[in-house]
């Protein structure tokens, strides 16, 4: 009897002793090490693809479609037809302007090649019969000096000297006039510009029955048929030009400080996941979009696939800083947002805080800078366990992920916490 109660009280002594042991045993805290590992910060935004120049194309006459030789996806060569308008009206003004401008150019031709010459020999004769006129003035004058002739006889030969100097006064103005800088030779050139700008406008009118392409590229869609009516102002075509392949992203306008040209990128088009490709950042807008908060940024593609199509939606991961050995913790280690860190590590068996200082952040990891060595154990989750807490290493947690590249949000949607902004 004596021997159960004494067996029964050892029992009861070493269950309390074990519940004593394990209320006062320190808490298990999940651990993880401080490595040594490439860093590389991302910005992840998403974007699209975009002709480098892409324009509505339509008449500048009115006039009915006849002709429409292109569709949708149609690849056109500069000055290629893309549509053409009823002109029968406007070959019958060009046939017109081209013999009026024949008829002025044969006025011109008359003046140069019988006005001159004929006034020319006019103005000789006219001088030849001044001269005879003179001539016979002064012999008459010679002769009533005799008293051989009537005085009627000198008034005529006078007469004769005064018809004649007018006569030749007459002849030059008409071999001015038919000479190079004359009016009659103005006038015929003047007549031929002005048949030759007929001619141009009506030129230029019929050209804008013929729709082409302005350069090498695309038909992005046709909005117009054969028969029907179109006007001045209405689009006809949206024309992409061909050129260099370009993305154009929306980045948030707080990581503009570290968006810089030449940037590397990595693209994936949301059609083809699996099919990857680089691209390089050619120019960030100067102008910020105050609805959106947002900065237009353009990528360049050296090699572009050739699934691409205009409009293709596509996420752009642009590489903006790296660290080829860089000391790193799991970001949900390292309270605070800024430079200035905070882990919590075990000291002879309890939680004590730390101060470190952070350098790069991305979602998932973080540069520590100061304060930590490699190997170094921090609390993995260390808003679980307050500072002073008697507590023991539990489980060792991997190290933050060897990975050469760990995004952050870069985009309209920009993912909160502290990571998103270092």
């Amino acid at each position: 009897m004596r021997a159960g109660r004494w067996l029964l009280a050892t029992l009861a002594g070493a269950v309390a002793a074990g519940l004593g042991w394990h209320a006062f045993r320190p808490a298990a805290v999940p651990v993880t090490p401080v490595v040594e590992s490439p860093l590389v910060q991302t910005l992840v935004f998403s974007g699209r693809v975009a002709a480098p120049i892409r324009v509505e194309l339509g008449a500048t006459v009115t006039g009915r479609v006849i002709e429409v030789p292109v569709r949708e996806g149609d690849a056109l060569r500069a000055g290629d037809l893309m549509a053409r308008l009823e002109s029968a009206e406007l070959q019958a003004q060009l046939e017109q302007a081209q013999a009026a401008l024949r008829l002025a150019e044969a006025r011109l031709a008359a003046v140069r090649e019988v006005g001159v010459p004929t006034s020319g020999a006019a103005l000789d004769q006219a001088q030849s019969a001044l001269d005879a006129a003179r001539r016979e003035a002064q012999r008459s004058r010679e002769l009533f000096a005799r008293g051989y002739v009537s005085q009627a006889r000198i008034d005529e030969t006078e007469r004769a000297v005064v018809v004649a100097q007018a006569q030749l006064a007459a002849a030059r103005a008409g071999a001015r006039a038919n000479a190079a800088g004359g009016t009659e030779a103005n006038q015929a050139r003047l007549r031929v510009d002005e048949a030759r700008a007929a001619l141009a406008l009506v030129q230029a009118r019929l050209a804008q029955t013929r729709i082409t392409a302005p350069a090498a590229g695309q038909v992005v869609s046709r909005l117009t048929d054969p028969g029907q009516i179109v006007q001045p102002g209405r689009a006809l075509f949206t024309f992409a030009a061909a050129g260099p392949t370009q993305l154009i992203g929306q980045a948030d306008e707080k990581f503009l400080a570290r968006l810089q040209a030449g940037q590397s990128a990595r693209v994936v088009v949301d059609a083809f996941p699996q099919q990857p490709f680089d691209a390089r950042l050619a120019r960030i807008a100067p102008g910020i979009d105050a609805q959106r908060g947002t900065v237009e940024v353009r990528f360049e593609v050296a090699r572009p696939p050739a699934f691409l199509r205009e409009d293709m939606s596509l996420s752009l991961q642009v590489e903006v800083a790296r660290r080829e050995r860089a000391l790193i913790l799991p970001a949900t280690a390292v309270i605070g947002a800024g430079t200035d860190g905070r882990v919590r590590r075990l000291v002879d068996g309890r939680v004590v805080e730390q101060t470190v200082r952070v350098g790069l952040r991305t979602l998932e990891q973080v540069e520590i800078t100061e304060g930590l060595a490699a190997g170094d154990p921090v609390l993995a989750d260390p808003l679980a366990t307050a500072p002073g807490t008697r507590a023991r290493v539990g489980s060792v947690g991997r190290p933050a992920a060897n990975a050469a590249t760990n995004a952050t949000a870069g985009g309209p949607a920009v993912a909160p916490g502290p990571a998103a902004g270092r």
